[in-house]
């Protein structure tokens, strides 16, 4: 493999996610499945957060309108929205005139902030997902391996906002390791 260039966030993460097999493959489809770090659920999330920062105003933007724009169904939306009602990042109004809002200016919006509420972790491997670590951490010669690439995921999700992700060609495009 040539060492040119630099190698991206996003080329990385690609690397590793769609290449790694480990004790979250089986939970997640059994032997041999590919590990899949942000769900459905946390895709969809950032989608409508940023569709909402688009959007804002004075004026709630109702579910329906949300979900025809995202290509979500109102049901699965719904329950996402409640979600993110709960953490204090949208406010939520019923009735006529209701809908959603966002609580801050965007690039007060991590995307770490949004996808930690919708994911069960966001560590590249199980030993990491606990605070007791596992059995083999002492002899383990991959755990700051593991603990490296989780500290570069994280510090990366940190520091992209709402606001980077509305602006098109903006810093978090440009993230390089």
């Amino acid at each position: 493999m040539e060492k040119k260039g630099k190698i991206t966030v996003e080329m990385l993460l690609t690397m590793l996610y769609t290449g790694l097999k480990g004790p979250r493959t089986e939970a997640r489809g059994g032997e041999g499945a590919q590990i899949v770090l942000i769900s459905t659920k946390g895709r969809y999330a950032l989608r409508v957060m940023i569709d909402l920062a688009e959007h804002q105003g004075k004026d709630y933007v109702p579910l329906k309108e949300l979900a025809r724009r995202q290509e979500i169904s109102e049901k699965y939306l719904e329950s996402i929205m409640k979600l993110l009602v709960k953490a204090k990042l949208l406010n939520g109004l019923r009735g006529k005139g209701g809908g959603y809002q966002l609580t801050r200016a965007p690039e007060a919006y991590t995307v770490g902030e949004v996808l930690r509420l919708t994911e069960d972790s966001l560590a590249p491997v199980s030993c990491l997902e606990t605070d007791n670590g596992c059995s083999r951490a002492g002899m383990c010669r991959t755990l700051r391996l593991w603990q490296g690439l989780d500290r570069v995921i994280q510090e990366y999700l940190n520091g992209v906002t709402l606001g980077d992700l509305l602006n098109t060609g903006s810093e978090g495009d440009n993230y390089v390791i």
